[in-house]
């Protein structure tokens, strides 16, 4: 990786690329820190203090504590998520959009505009919710009384919307100036900000009052997080980067003159073909009636919004199990999406191909679709176990003692990794294709 970004570096216009991929993140990290007008900070800062809600803490995290801080960016991409994930599924429901999908880049630029259109929409029904859990610190811009604090409230859920259509706009021009997926960087450095502003605390702060009233267990708790991100990270890096290679033979044919097939190659089929998105499939399922419930009753008063809570609220007892085996689903569901044995069949027969000791046609149809269903199962339990562990290890008493029982979750750390690796496969990428102009000149 370090040796990549240092050829990537020496050439002039990847380096342009990844300047300009720096700055845009840097404009992002800046709206992170502007406050909005109209709040009470002192107020709004023990409101946050005294919150113990996991929900919070989570999107806390992807929009990189500017929820914390109530600023400009508090929504964050978190809307434009949502909204691509619901253009998803919306896709292979409705036959309308199931055709645009396969129109090319007309209708892929015709999709992503309902999802710029859907991202809006979902931005001000957040803001809204956020704004009426925040009516206690809104003093007001507009003066004094009921009706200055009705003005304020709107006012800031117009900044917060044009805030998160803001960042979904930096992220497009990632995308296309820079290098990489820009929504996913945008996330990935609110996740790294989070973990680094909680590890930064922990060690200067908190560790060092416990270490003079003679306690050092936040020194081996700060170590053991170290060793299970660095064993996580392993994990995630080896699974996925894993892939069962199926055997494919073509034939030898003569078409006029020439002689065409005769070459063995393969079929890669990746252990977790969907990446993170079963898990974001998932908990997006669970949190969405809490983050209503968070929006509409947001001191718990009632006592099926407690009992929610209690039992299928992030950390609750029946979090984790629903979890699992949501994420199971999700897997498959994703891994039907991406992988249809039958077009695959079909495709390695009409040019003339065959898996080694598997019948052409349906026999071929059957076994890929054995195969892809046993590697998914095991790349669902493993995406279960890696978004379980945060639920259960992470919430011990001494990781929460030194703050660190939020800092990362399972669907942070596996987008952490997945980003950093694409990025690296980018700049691979963007590096051949030079040496390769290069050789061609």
């Amino acid at each position: 990786m370090l040796q990549t970004l240092k050829n990537a570096f020496a050439d002039a216009s990847i380096r342009k690329k990844i300047i300009i991929t720096l700055l845009l993140l840097l404009i992002y990290r800046i709206g992170c820190f502007v406050p909005l007008p109209g709040i009470d900070f002192t107020v709004y800062s023990q409101m946050w203090e005294n919150q113990n809600n996991n929900l919070l803490s989570m999107l806390n995290t992807i929009t990189g504590g500017s929820l914390e801080y109530g600023t400009l960016f508090a929504l964050g991409i978190v809307p434009f998520i949502n909204a691509s994930i619901i253009m998803q599924l919306l896709t292979l429901v409705i036959p309308k959009l199931t055709k645009l999908s396969k129109d090319g880049e007309d209708g892929r630029k015709k999709l992503n505009q309902y999802s710029r259109y859907l991202s809006i929409l979902l931005a001000i029904v957040q803001a809204i919710g956020i704004v009426v859990s925040w009516k206690a610190s809104i003093t007001g811009v507009f003066g004094e009384g009921t009706t200055s604090q009705v003005f304020t409230m709107i006012f800031i859920v117009v900044i917060l919307t044009g805030g998160s259509s803001f960042i979904m706009w930096l992220g497009e021009r990632i995308t296309e100036y820079g290098i990489g997926n820009g929504t996913s960087l945008i996330i990935f450095v609110g996740i790294i900000a989070t973990l680094g502003g909680d590890m930064w605390n922990a060690m200067i702060n908190t560790i060092p009052e416990q270490a003079k009233a003679g306690n050092y267990d936040g020194v081996w708790f700060l170590f053991a997080f170290i060793a299970l991100l660095i064993v996580l990270f392993g994990l995630i890096v080896f699974v996925d980067s894993s892939e069962r290679r199926i055997p494919v033979q073509y034939a030898k044919q003569i078409k006029g003159n020439k002689m065409y097939g005769g070459q063995s190659t393969h079929i890669p089929i990746k252990v977790n073909s969907g990446g993170v998105m079963p898990i974001i499939f998932a908990s997006s399922l669970i949190m969405f009636p809490q983050m209503i419930m968070q929006f509409a009753d947001s001191d718990m008063s009632s006592a099926f919004v407690r009992g929610w809570y209690e039992w299928m609220g992030v950390g609750g007892y029946l979090y984790g199990p629903v979890m699992f085996l949501l994420i199971i689903f999700f897997a498959y569901f994703y891994a039907q999406i991406q992988f249809n044995p039958d077009d695959i069949a079909r495709m390695i027969q009409q040019n003339g191909g065959f898996i080694p000791g598997i019948r052409a046609g349906k026999s071929t149809s059957d076994y890929l679709r054995k195969i892809n269903n046993r590697i998914t199962l095991f790349g669902a339990l493993y995406l279960g176990i890696v978004a379980l562990i945060p639920t259960y290890i992470l919430q011990i008493n001494g990781f929460g003692e030194i703050g660190l029982n939020s800092a990362f979750t399972a669907t942070g750390m596996l987008i952490v990794v997945s980003v950093a690796l694409e990025l690296d496969k980018q700049l691979q990428s963007q590096l051949l294709i030079k040496n390769n102009r290069g050789f061609l000149k």
